[in-house]
């Protein structure tokens, strides 16, 4: 009989397999911080790590975690079949799967989680270069990727609600302005 898996649970597994992985919410917001800051003066990491949050509350990640996690692990035991488990075991080039899983979940947040997720999975920074950095230890092909993926959906999802903040504190101000009476008037 299938049962259906509670979102808590999903939620739960999803951050025990980042923690156990030696992923942290922090590391991933710093990287948001490292993307936003230029453009805004006032970015504070309490609001990057919130926004983090907020982009591991979907479903969607909370799955694209446990299935590339899951993949990573399988192939460091040598649980794959090959050709898959030597192209997993050795994050190959034109393995695509990875950026593909990652990516799915990103197109959710607009074409600035898109082309946020395109740098860094170019330039590979913080966090994600410590994890794609190729070397006898844990397999992270998919990891890499999916914290690409958690890091540019908090940067796109940051960049408007700072828009959203500043629009608002704009319209408050011309309520202001107007609210002044005309010392010209009669």
């Amino acid at each position: 009989m299938n049962r259906r898996v509670h979102s808590k649970v999903v939620k739960a597994s999803a951050l025990e397999r980042l923690k156990d992985r030696g992923v942290t919410l922090e590391g991933i917001a710093e990287i948001v911080y490292q993307m936003q800051s230029p453009y805004s003066k006032n970015l504070t990491m309490e609001s990057c790590l919130e926004s983090v949050a907020a982009v591991l509350d979907k479903r969607e990640i909370q799955h694209a975690i446990l299935v590339g996690v899951e993949l990573d692990q399988l192939a460091e035991r040598n649980q794959l079949s090959e050709p898959l488990l030597s192209i997993v075991r050795e994050d190959e080039g034109l393995f695509g799967c990875d950026e593909t899983l990652a990516l799915g979940s990103v197109f959710g947040y607009g074409s600035i989680a898109v082309t946020t997720f395109g740098y860094l999975d170019k330039h590979k920074i913080g966090l994600i270069k410590n994890l794609d950095t190729k070397n006898d230890g844990p397999v992270h092909t998919f990891l890499d990727d999916l914290v690409a993926s958690i890091a540019a959906s908090a940067s796109s999802r940051l960049a408007h609600r700072i828009r959203d903040e500043e629009e608002a504190a704009e319209a408050r101000k011309e309520d202001d302005i107007s609210d002044v009476p005309n010392q010209h008037a009669g």
